[in-house]
């Protein structure tokens, strides 16, 4: 018969040598995480950007990834896959491994747009194919309207839209687009009936606009701040929630009674594969949020009208839920489908 005191001590020893194992196997199982973080990046890093070379979210992209490669230590290359409103360079970030080393640089258009307005064409899933890294700033939208429009401001334009029902018209770069969402929440929320008239490109939209030929359109402010400082367009109002330091003289939509509370600014931000090491990860973060407070890429940035505000991780993910929602809400409501 096993001695009683000896059977305790055996046991007790058994647990403290099970528990001490325990701990080693996690400790060891958290080295390869930590030291992946630590070697992380041991070579260039690509940031894909979903759309062209020379437009505005490119721009925005070049402005800071030689700051952010610095602040990693390793280049980072931008690889333009531009087609299918984004949806082509997405679609190729979602299939990267994730390692740290592909990353998106993306805005609303292909994560929260196209899945709604065109779902048999996206072949990835916002909310499970990408890992929210950090948003690097916002930049807002603006109404514009024809020199000849008779309203200086949203709520005069309001105003005669609801006299003149089916009467005005606006245009956007296309069926679909964000551009065409913020339209049309504009629109949702004023409570007025004015017509879309799609174009391929904001420019074309803006040069139409100037012309007389569209009464109305939303445009990227960096894109119409050239034309409505020279008196060709009449500037309306910005889409942010406040007025933009770039252009105070505009004022914001909100600041319209039958707008009160209007914001859909546009984001930019970075985003890596599903199952990116969480180390990874949060390395990638600290690093754009040290390049944002970088007093030169801060000056430049806001000479395109883009506000630096950095998110990172669960919020952004969190933002880009709630934005989804809002979004959700138009299409719907506005039955708008680019299929």
């Amino acid at each position: 018969m096993a001695h009683p005191a000896r059977t305790a001590h055996s046991l007790s020893f058994t647990r403290r040598t099970l528990a001490a194992a325990l701990a080693s196997g996690m400790a060891l199982a958290a080295l390869p995480g930590a030291a992946q973080a630590q070697a992380w990046p041991a070579k260039p890093v690509t940031l894909i950007v979903p759309f062209a070379a020379g437009g505005g979210v490119d721009a925005t992209a070049r402005l800071i990834n030689a700051k952010l490669g610095e602040v990693l230590g390793q280049p980072v290359v931008i690889d333009n896959v531009a087609g299918a409103a984004g949806t082509i360079g997405t679609q190729k970030a979602a299939r990267a491994p994730a390692d740290g080393y592909t990353l998106l640089f993306a805005v609303a258009s292909p994560l929260n747009v196209a899945p709604l307005v065109a779902p048999s064409a996206v072949r990835y899933d916002t909310f499970k194919d990408f890992a929210p890294i950090a948003t690097v700033g916002f930049s807002p939208f603006v109404l514009v309207g024809k020199p000849q429009l008779p309203a200086q401001t949203a709520a005069e334009l309001i105003a005669y839209a609801k006299a003149h029902p089916g009467q005005l018209n606006f245009g956007t770069d296309g069926v679909g687009t964000s551009l065409h969402v913020t339209a049309e929440l504009i629109k949702q929320r004023a409570g007025i009936d004015i017509v879309h008239v799609p174009y391929k490109s904001g420019p074309q939209v803006l040069t139409d606009v100037a012309g007389g030929q569209l009464d109305l359109a939303v445009l990227p402010l960096s894109l119409a701040l050239p034309f409505i400082k020279d008196g060709k367009v009449k500037g309306l109002g910005v889409t942010s929630a406040a007025r933009a330091p770039i252009a105070p003289q505009l004022p914001a939509l909100a600041e319209t009674p039958a707008l009160k509370g209007f914001e859909l600014d546009s984001w930019l931000g970075i985003l890596a594969p599903a199952n990116v090491p969480a180390p990874v990860a949060a390395k990638l973060a600290e690093a754009v949020q040290a390049t944002m407070k970088d007093p030169e890429v801060v000056r430049r940035l806001g000479e395109i009208a883009v506000r630096p505000v950095v998110t990172t991780g669960p919020a952004f993910g969190d933002y880009l839920k709630k934005e989804r929602q809002t979004i959700q809400d138009v299409v719907t409501k506005a039955n708008i489908k680019a299929e």
